[in-house]
């Protein structure tokens, strides 16, 4: 106690000297005996006004903090323990700042007291000058909360405004419809018809079909009979039985009978590869009681050796993408069309789509140059002016069928098959179509929220998603797959993510295909690939985390579910600015009903991994909790977005993507999908990214030549770290300099050795 006594008597003296007199000796004195007294065992006593000597690094920061807030900028300040809190200039603290994404990041903080004697406060007190105290007072922050709740025990969480500076919800009107229908059964049996008594067996105990649909019952006779035919029908309605049988029965009922060697007798085109794979299988059942007629598949993906050895054995009947069919017309001897007494075009508008136009410009001309009079069919279930004029070039005056409460059959020699009902689609009718109005920075969390409500509560769901590019797929594949199914989820099974695009190796598509056709529960993340004729058992749900490019694919996408008589629901992602989307929709006989986007945020609710501090008894309250839950879900996923440098990567790669596919709307739809509407930094939000990286917009749109000069950019080695002096003296040249330096000198010097070198070469 007496050593604590003298201690303190001489720290009061040491203090009262160096105010009024600053020589270093004294000062060091002082802490010498300062640091003594504070590491003292025998102080029970503590006080919350501790002064620490600031390290090298606090130093440095404060000295950056202080050079950012004189010139405006919001700074984040790394505390000694990892985490993150903004500072605000005091006068500046009541006015948001925001960066160019928009945002402004939030801190909950709580001030943690450390243990700090009393001798040793007084003696600070009295060591350091007020003006002094004042500048090294720690600046109190405000605890900010999204609750506005007062935390006392909770260090600093870094999280998102999701919740502010959002564009207002608008009010949607939703537009009367008359919404066509199209009855999809009717009493009619096989049997009635006059087919292959072993082909009515197959029907009814292989493919456990007994009775016959619309389209069916009109589009069956007027194929027996010869002639040629545009079939349009809802998704999901049985086209492909619509024109397999009849193929069936005149080719079974051909004398002599076929043999593989005759080669291909009907040929039947479809846009992708997972359709070929559905209807090869298709006809493999119903040729089982015509073994003598062999059917085969062409597709991308394949080895084109084994093709080309099933080719010369021979295929009667031939499915096939009109890519590979164009290779093997290019580059297959053994391929002949002399024979050919059928052609099918399956989803025909998209075939035209792309590239395809000129593919099925090569295919129709083989087919052309040798063989007798052919059967044509071309079918959809919606019908552009692109396949208007290409039924009128193939085809000898075609018979349009269209099913539905303004159907009719009728036969046309003008190649307008698709006058009578021109901006009507007709979906199926146990179809529930819904839309939702959710802010860019929100997406994400938005979309979330619904696979969980739906797969992880409610069970028992089938959902596809459908996204604009490959890139997003696999960025959502791994972002759901380590948030959603990682270490923290507590669902078993875990949710089932599967993914389907283009980009794919076909043994991985054909996989995905499998396994998604087979399980009872799952999330198929796929892009427009899977947008046309699958028939994917017992899918629930239709997301459309994009909008489709056009009202006529948003039929195709939500076809993939309420397929033959079943129930099915769809939801369309919306942004604000996108509303006018609804009445594009409205003009072509569709309606949609609204979906609140605090009742999907809601979901969040029933799970237990995203709750926060504190009970709320009011509704208000309650929806406070809603956003902190979608805070905390939204902080996870950018959380692993910049965990590593190949995630951060990874996102931006998505956000580009989906930037290209933006500006990659028609023209008629640019006054809703326009780049210009678009906030780079809430678009990044919805792919995990806290800041909107640069350069996007120009790598979105700008030209190859561009791109090269940006890779050649990166290819040259870094530049030297210069030091002060060299940075003052590059910038005094550059200040007077006249353009005319020895580097550009040198460089003019290269170019003209290369110049000479080529000359030389040549």
């Amino acid at each position: 106690m007496k050593e604590e006594l003298y201690l303190e008597h001489r720290s009061s003296i040491w203090s009262i000297e160096t105010v009024k007199c600053t020589s270093d000796r004294r000062v060091n004195m002082a802490e010498d005996t300062l640091m003594l007294n504070i590491t003292s065992d025998s102080a029970p006593y503590f006080h919350s006004n501790r002064y620490q000597r600031p390290t090298s690094k606090e130093k440095w920061a404060s000295r950056n903090i202080e050079k950012r807030k004189s010139s405006g900028i919001q700074e984040v300040v790394p505390s000694k323990r990892g985490l993150y809190s903004y500072e605000k200039d005091s006068k500046t603290e009541d006015k948001p700042s925001y960066e160019d994404t928009g945002e402004e990041e939030q801190s909950y903080q709580i001030p943690v007291s450390k243990p700090v004697p009393k001798a040793a406060s007084k003696a600070l007190s009295s060591v350091i000058p007020k003006s002094d105290q004042s500048n090294q007072a720690q600046p109190k922050l405000k605890s900010k909360h999204v609750g506005e709740n007062k935390v006392e025990d909770r260090a600093f969480v870094k999280t998102s405004s999701l919740f502010k500076n959002n564009p207002d919800i608008p009010d949607v009107h939703r537009p009367a419809v008359t919404q066509l229908k199209e009855k999809v059964f009717t009493s009619d049996s096989f049997a009635g018809l006059d087919l292959h008594p072993h082909l009515v067996a197959t029907l009814t105990k292989v493919l456990n079909v007994t009775s016959m649909t619309s389209v069916q019952k009109e589009t069956i006779p007027v194929l027996l009979s010869g002639r040629d035919a545009v079939v349009r029908s809802q998704t999901g309605s049985g086209k492909t039985l619509a024109y397999g049988i009849p193929l069936v029965q005149s080719l079974q009922a051909v004398e002599p009978k076929i043999k593989a060697r005759d080669g291909p007798l009907a040929v039947i085109v479809v846009p992708t590869r997972e359709l070929a794979q559905q209807s090869f299988q298709i006809f493999q059942k119903l040729l089982k009681p015509f073994t003598w007629i062999v059917p085969g598949v062409l597709m991308g993906g394949e080895k084109r050796k084994a093709e080309k050895a099933r080719l010369r054995k021979g295929i009667n009947i031939l499915i096939t993408t009109p890519g590979r069919l164009v290779d093997h017309i290019k580059n297959t001897l053994s391929i002949a069309f002399s024979a050919v007494r059928w052609l099918i075009l399956d989803e025909a508008d998209r075939i035209l789509d792309l590239g395809f136009e000129k593919d099925l410009t090569v295919i129709l001309n083989s087919l052309n140059a040798t063989g007798p009079p052919r059967q044509n069919v071309l079918l959809s279930a919606t019908l552009t002016d692109g396949l208007s004029r290409l039924a009128g070039i193939c085809m000898n005056e075609p018979v349009s069928i269209q099913v539905g409460e303004k159907a009719e059959l009728c036969s046309k020699s003008l190649p307008d098959p698709a006058a009578d009902l021109p901006d009507s689609f007709t979906v199926p009718e146990k179809l529930q179509q819904h839309m939702v109005l959710v802010p860019s920075k929100l997406r994400l969390v938005c979309l979330a929220a619904f696979l969980l409500s739906k797969c992880k509560f409610e069970k028992g769901h089938k959902i596809i998603v459908f996204v604009s590019s490959c890139e997003a797929v696999e960025f959502l594949l791994t972002l759901f797959k380590a948030v959603l199914c990682g270490p923290k989820a507590k669902q078993q099974p875990p949710l089932s993510f599967l993914r389907l695009h283009g980009n794919m190796k076909q043994e991985e598509r054909t996989e995905a295909f499998h396994d998604f056709s087979v399980c009872k529960t799952g999330i198929l993340l796929c892009t427009d690939v899977a947008a046309r004729g699958l028939d994917l058992p017992q899918v629930t749900w239709i997301v459309q985390f994009n909008p489709p490019s056009s009202p006529a694919e948003y039929v195709h996408r939500v076809g993939r579910t309420a397929r033959i008589g079943e129930k099915g629901s769809s939801l369309l992602f919306l942004t604000p600015v996108e509303t006018a989307y609804t009445t594009l929709l409205a003009n072509h006989n569709i309606s949609l009903s609204e979906i609140k986007l605090e009742t999907i945020l809601s979901s969040l609710m029933l799970d237990d991994r995203f709750k926060v501090r504190g009970k709320y008894d009011s509704k208000s309250s309650k929806a406070q909790e809603v956003r902190e839950r979608a805070t905390v879900l939204q902080t996870e996923f950018e959380d692993f977005v910049h965990a590593d440098d190949n995630s951060v990567q990874m996102a931006k790669k998505a956000l580009q993507s989906f930037l290209r596919a933006y500006t990659a709307y028609p023209s008629n739809m640019k006054h809703i999908f326009h780049i210009k509407t678009l906030h780079l930094g809430h678009a990044a939000k919805s792919f995990g990214l806290r800041d909107a990286p640069q350069g996007l917009v120009s790598t979105a749109n700008g030209s190859s030549k561009e791109r090269g000069k940006d890779k050649s950019k990166d290819k040259r080695p870094p530049k030297k770290k210069l030091s002060a002096k060299e940075q003052e003296a590059v910038l005094m040249r550059s200040e007077y300099a006249s353009g005319m330096d020895k580097d550009s000198k040198k460089k003019k010097k290269k170019k003209t050795q290369a110049e000479g070198e080529e000359d030389s070469v040549d």
